[in-house]
């Protein structure tokens, strides 16, 4: 009896000091996570949060302001309220759904495709989300540029649309339609490639099982089988198309060459940012204004999980 209980004892403390060691493990493990989290975003959206109740004007030391910057958002900042909140919500209710279905349909049509063809095609689609500044630069100020030389300038010209050239690039009623286009266009990045993944990755037994029970057509197929099998990408894919839709602010100023925007017509809240911060040496406003954005990224963000993220 006595030998029993000494096995016992030493079981228990063989699974303790497993137990221990696997907990070491993990910890060790995690802790290069931790420290770039901690470094990377945990700490500078504390200094954010805190910067927001300060005056500071980066030459001199912050002082505590409490809601001030909060109160002067809502009751003084005319244009946050006018142009550059409306904008953002527009702008990111329009490219962040409209980028993440079309980073979906062009996914879904790739893997309908050959191996080699696929590579080519994912790599070409892929591309533009890579070199954005540079493509902006080449190809979209050339197409709108407000001259003759302007590919589409010297189209509606040719075809005797209109008589003189239009400034689209410094014109408050094109500025923001051209910043959608060519976000959507830039829109294919890291959720596109895990789309594809997940719907290469989907058990093709699934499908045949589903023919069987009554699927009919690719639509169906698609609402039953495929996009219930790949969440976790759906997933993925709607975070990444959120926040680059909340960070596409530097293409007004990259195709107008100027901040604020036009008119403020392409104002977003990372723009506004950028003008407190970095222009106007703001920064407890503008720190108040990054808490606000990330509030309705987090938002989103939210909405993004109760779709696609897994239920109890």
């Amino acid at each position: 009896m006595t030998g029993s209980k000494q096995n016992q004892v030493k079981q228990i403390r063989r699974k303790k000091l497993s137990s221990s060691k696997d907990g070491m493990r993990t910890f060790f493990l995690m802790l290069p996570y931790g420290l770039l989290f901690l470094a990377f975003i945990a700490v500078p959206i504390a200094v954010a949060i805190g910067l927001s109740f300060t005056y500071f004007d980066v030459i001199n030391v912050p002082k505590f302001a409490g809601l001030s910057n909060y109160i002067m958002l809502v009751t003084q900042d005319e244009s946050f309220l006018k142009f550059v909140l409306p904008n953002t919500l527009k702008f990111g209710l329009i490219v962040g759904p409209g980028g993440y279905i079309l980073s979906f349909v062009l996914a879904w049509m790739l893997s309908q495709i050959q191996k080699i063809p696929r590579i080519i095609l994912t790599l070409a689609i892929y591309t533009p989300s890579m070199a954005s500044g540079v493509f902006i630069q080449v190809i979209w100020k050339t197409i709108f540029s407000g001259d003759q030389r302007g590919i589409l300038n010297n189209f509606l010209m040719e075809a005797d649309v209109i008589d003189q050239p239009i400034q689209f690039l410094l014109s408050p009623d094109y500025i923001m339609n051209i910043m959608i286009i060519v976000s959507l266009w830039a829109s294919m990045g890291i959720g596109f490639l895990a789309m594809i993944s997940g719907i290469l990755n989907v058990n093709e037994e699934l499908y045949e099982a589903a023919y069987v029970d009554g699927i009919k057509n690719r639509f169906q197929e698609i609402i039953y089988i495929t996009i219930p099998s790949m969440k976790p990408q759906m997933l993925f894919g709607a975070v990444m198309s959120i926040v680059n839709a909340f960070n596409m602010g530097y293409i007004g100023v990259a195709l107008s060459g100027q901040n604020p925007t036009p008119g403020l017509a392409g104002q977003l809240i990372t723009n506004h940012i950028d003008d407190f911060g970095f222009l106007r040496y703001e920064m407890g406003y503008a720190a108040a204004l990054s808490v606000v954005l990330l509030l309705v990224v987090t938002m989103f963000s939210k909405v993004a999980h109760g779709l696609f993220g897994e239920r109890d």
